[in-house]
């Protein structure tokens, strides 16, 4: 991992940002924007709430954000969440994580990519997802391709794998459709973000476990540092621009 010294020192040169913003969440968002202007009173933030984890939800939002914003120079993916639920269908089928761990962010991508086209300085997909979870629990690293979708072969740990192996999959596979947009997969480490929202457990305790695994998670200002460095960092060049870098799958995509 790259020491946070350089990172902060990429971040403090930052000078502008452009003040658009298209933000897509799936809860209140006053806080977040009132944040935003209190960083860049210039900001002209836009928010959408959807309910994502219905692909035609996410193809309805594509729609309104391309016709808001003509050039989108960042796309920032985070969507997902914990839970010790088994398969949890939605009335498209899929299971709810893996939708938002995988097929929404990929179908955002996808859907925006002609957008993401004409930026000029800057023209990247950052998704946020650790990725070495499918080794870790367990999932060896491996995919099911009889079963992609899990429909009958649901597991926590091969949800993990599929949703981490096919989103680096398919990044790969439209950096040599775009190679004018860059690619980035972070790993957000353990943050205190309302991750255990999902988790079957009353407010109280999850206040306690919050509180217990609190000496275990990263600042949230240390990730917000790195997400911004992913975001916006020269080490990260489209495959048009970057060179092969010794470690990535391919140049464009990291």
């Amino acid at each position: 991992m790259l020491k946070l010294q350089p990172v902060q020192v990429h971040n403090t040169a930052l000078k502008s940002l452009a003040p658009g913003l298209v933000v897509v969440f799936q809860s209140a968002a006053d806080t977040t924007i009132a944040s935003m202007r209190t960083i860049n009173p210039s900001v002209q933030p836009k928010f959408l709430q959807p309910d994502i984890s219905l692909l035609q939800n996410v193809d309805s939002g594509c729609a309104e954000i391309a016709a808001k914003e003509k050039r989108l120079n960042l796309l920032f993916l985070t969507s997902g969440y914990m839970s010790l639920k088994g398969r949890d269908e939605t009335t498209e089928g899929l299971d709810r994580k893996l939708v938002l761990h995988y097929y929404a962010r990929m179908r955002f991508a996808a859907q925006l990519h002609k957008t993401l086209l004409p930026a000029t300085r800057l023209s990247r997909v950052v998704s946020v997802l650790d990725p070495h979870v499918s080794v870790r629990v367990g999932g060896s690293g491996t995919l099911d391709f009889s079963e992609l979708s899990l429909k009958h072969a649901f597991s926590l740990n091969t949800c993990g794998a599929h949703a981490i192996l096919m989103g680096d999959f398919f990044v790969e596979g439209m950096t040599q459709q775009q190679p004018h947009n860059s690619f980035v997969h972070t790993d957000p480490s353990c943050v205190a973000t309302g991750l255990i929202r999902e988790l079957p457990v009353g407010s109280v305790l999850s206040a306690m476990l919050s509180t217990l695994l609190s000496a275990f998670m990263a600042p949230i200002q240390e990730r917000g540092e790195r997400h911004l460095f992913a975001a916006t960092s020269e080490r990260f060049p489209p495959k048009a621009e970057g060179e092969f870098m010794e470690g990535d799958v391919a140049a464009g995509c990291y």
